[in-house]
């Protein structure tokens, strides 16, 4: 497998944004991600994502040999492999949307009136040098969308 198809400092800066956001301090948010290799990662939302690459790469070789990252203080599992397929770890109803280049340009405010209240809501987010999120690589996706 070509190493330039890996692009984990996209990941880096994801997981960075997502679990510094609102949505994951008011409790509302899950994160998982998945591996070029398909292993499947859950993030617990306390987890605090090293700032500096270097160090973030150290975690994550850390996880892949023992398939879990705990807190030191705590004991708390803060990063752990799960089952494949994502779908089974997502909320009873939830509404999966895939954000992708290929599909309808859309305004997020504009989505945002769209959505129901009481629905939890999936955003699938490609982390890869090349290519895009499809319904092929993710079938359980329902609409894709582009925002901008």
């Amino acid at each position: 497998k070509d190493p330039t198809h890996s692009r984990p400092d996209i990941l880096h800066q994801e997981l960075l944004a997502l679990l510094d956001s609102p949505l994951n301090k008011a409790g509302l948010l899950q994160v998982y991600f998945r591996t070029g290799q398909g292993v499947l990662v859950e993030v617990h939302p306390s987890t605090r994502i090293p700032r500096t690459f270097k160090r973030f790469a150290g975690l994550m070789v850390q996880l892949l040999h023992k398939f879990k990252v705990r807190a030191a203080a705590t004991n708390q599992t803060l990063l752990k492999v799960v089952k494949n397929p994502v779908s089974q770890h997502l909320p009873l109803g939830c509404r999966v949307i895939g954000l992708s280049v290929t599909g309808p340009l859309t305004n997020p405010r504009e989505l945002i009136g769209t959505l129901p209240g009481d629905q939890p809501i999936c955003f699938v987010v490609g982390a890869m040098a090349h290519g895009h999120v499809t319904t092929e690589n993710c079938p359980y996706v329902e609409e894709m969308i582009s925002i901008s």
